[in-house]
């Protein structure tokens, strides 16, 4: 049986739904979800596969403007991300006008010459009338080989997304192993886990200053997971919020975490938490290489 595979990076600005669109695209949870911008930090590829075709799709962070050595990193993964694969998602919301975000992506990928696709996300948010203002507007760029609405949060145009995607499958064998769905070690997806739930969790700039740190990864001989876990974040102001009052806030993060870990891993987890404080971690090479942000 000749296989093929197609390799597609979804780009966007923050908080356009990429990482609800890649779960629903790869039928599982393997990139994290908030209502917060910027919830991405890492590439994430998720995979998927049926019968002779398997599609790896790269979640990027949101592009914007960096303000501190982790948001470099960020965008400079986003770059990259466009070049050396069978075609570009841009994700947009249903907006009739072409943003300065979604100009210069549009610029990054023409000049790669990568096709590309645009998705209109959140098409349950507009009627159809403005729908039709968004895709004149994007059609008139002539950038797109296709323009596809969807719904993320529903998985409507799903189905209309991945067939256009099968286009640009090329042959050849496959990538992963046909049961594997992301390239992320089981550790770095627990710790995405638990950063998720300070997300959902938190207010304001706090979560956006953690970082979490698996220090223990062990299973036992009946299968049971122990995990150790450190939450990182910026000031020790911020370690009292996430602790909270007589520990309440780390304990409903890291029931919410356990839950979600046990979900992915199959079986039962034991997880535990602690809280350090690490000033401006987000402007130390060393510590964003520590937790888990390389190139």
């Amino acid at each position: 049986m000749n296989t093929k595979t197609a390799i597609i990076t979804i780009a966007g600005r923050p908080n356009v739904g990429k990482s609800t669109l890649i779960n629903h695209l790869v039928g599982e949870k393997i990139a994290i979800v908030s209502n917060k911008p910027q919830t991405t930090r890492n590439r994430i590829c998720g995979i998927r596969t049926q019968e002779n075709l398997q599609y790896v799709f790269v979640d990027t962070p949101g592009y914007h403007r960096a303000r501190t050595k982790l948001g470099d990193y960020m965008v400079n993964a986003v770059r990259e991300s466009i070049s050396d694969v069978d075609a570009t998602l841009l994700v947009v919301e249903p907006i009739a006008s072409v943003g300065a975000q979604e100009q210069a992506l549009i610029e990054k990928i023409q000049a790669t010459r990568c096709p590309s696709i645009l998705v209109i996300n959140k098409i349950d948010t507009v009627e159809k009338d403005k729908l039709l203002e968004v895709i004149a507007v994007y059609s008139q760029t002539g950038a797109f080989d296709a323009i596809v609405p969807i719904c993320a949060k529903t998985g409507d145009g799903i189905d209309v997304l991945l067939s256009e995607c099968e286009k640009y499958a090329v042959e050849g064998p496959f990538l992963f192993p046909d049961d594997v769905t992301t390239d992320q070690p089981e550790r770095q997806v627990m710790a995405e886990i638990i950063r998720e739930k300070l997300l959902w969790c938190l207010e304001r700039e706090v979560p956006h200053g953690t970082a979490v740190e698996i220090t223990t990864f062990s299973e036992r001989d009946n299968g049971i997971i122990d995990i150790d876990a450190t939450i990182y974040c910026e000031k020790a102001s911020h370690k009292g919020i996430i602790i909270g009052k007589n520990g309440a806030m780390l304990k409903k993060i890291s029931s919410m975490a356990r839950a979600d870990c046990e979900k992915f891993m199959g079986t039962k987890v034991y997880l535990t938490t602690w809280v350090k404080v690490k000033e401006n971690w987000r402007d130390s090479d060393f510590l964003i290489r520590n937790f888990g942000y390389s190139e």
